[in-house]
């Protein structure tokens, strides 16, 4: 009986090859082209949208003025407004002030919650809550603490350590540092967050091999901690000096720019500039610059940083 013969194997051709291989490679893109889609509309339409009105005088409520006006804007900023350098540096002063705070406690504070304690749980959901809030409803729970009838200044007086009606968001000696602790409130929490998961990845055996070496808690922390987190550390610091440079939302409702200025960060001026006084071509223009000084700040400090390399 003769057996059964098997047909060779059909050949593939090989343009059907390179489909069949080609589409788990374009798989991954195709599901998130959507996706990618909408964040470029609604994120590179905006940004293109800025970077043209800029060139443009561009006012509303003053139609027969606008049109193409080139760089004038660029040179109102930087020799004609008398604004913009007290804005500016009041920018770079609040943004240094803060994250150096915020980094400081936050550290202290993720080292704390990191050690074992009974009610670390509820003590980690305290010291993270902050976070959970947004900046109007921070804004509008410290403006009720400052209230100078029902606030801290009026409890304070109480106990005679100050006077009654105080109010130290309207005084310029005080509304600084009030804006700066109601801000930490509210900050803290982030680095805490960060540096506390990278924390929890550092090996237990280092310390232990540097305790039976003799190394006591501050070489511990110096030669073990520090190198782990460097790269949380570097990260958190970059995002929040971004977040804190555009801050608009704490210091409007707070503050509201006062009192006679002292609290107008850069952002807040173009707040004013685009919202109130309808300018938004000049507006657009002070934001390309904002733009523009954060890229430059954010890529020395990664540079000097050296932020994802190996620590020397």
């Amino acid at each position: 009986m003769a057996s059964a013969v098997t047909p060779p194997p059909r050949a593939v051709p090989a343009r059907a090859r390179r489909r069949t291989g080609a589409t788990p490679r374009r798989l991954p893109y195709l599901l998130i082209a959507p996706a990618g889609l909408l964040m470029l509309g609604f994120i590179a339409y905006p940004v293109l949208s800025v970077f043209y009105y800029s060139l443009q005088h561009y006012n509303p409520t003053k139609p027969w003025r606008n049109g193409f006006a080139g760089l004038d804007n660029f040179t109102r900023i930087f020799t004609d407004d008398p604004h913009f350098w007290g804005t500016l540096t009041f920018s770079l002063k609040w943004v240094a002030v803060e994250v150096t705070l915020q980094l400081l406690f936050g550290l202290a504070l993720a080292l704390i919650v990191n050690q074992t304690f009974v009610g670390r749980a509820l003590g980690r959901a305290l010291v993270f809550s902050p976070w959970a809030v947004s900046g109007v409803l921070t804004s509008a729970i410290w403006v009720l603490l400052y209230n100078s009838q029902t606030g801290i200044t009026r409890y304070l007086a109480d106990l005679g350590l100050g006077t009654y009606g105080t109010s130290w968001l309207s005084d310029t000696a005080t509304v600084f540092p009030a804006a700066i602790v109601a801000d930490l409130w509210r900050g803290v929490p982030f680095f805490a967050i960060l540096i506390l998961a990278d924390l929890q990845s550092v090996p237990k055996d280092l310390y232990e091999a540097a305790e039976v070496d003799g190394a006591g808690r501050i070489r511990q922390f110096v030669h073990i901690t520090l190198p782990h987190i460097r790269d949380a550390i570097v990260l958190s610091t970059l995002l929040r000096a971004v977040w804190e440079f555009n801050n608009v939302d704490l210091l409007y409702t707070l503050t509201g720019g006062g009192p006679a200025g002292e609290t107008t960060t850069l952002p807040l001026y173009i707040a004013h500039t685009s919202v109130d006084a309808h300018n938004f071509g000049y507006a657009s223009a002070l934001t390309t610059v904002a733009f523009v000084i954060l890229l430059f700040c954010s890529m020395v400090y990664l540079r000097l940083s050296k932020f994802g390399g190996d620590v020397a």
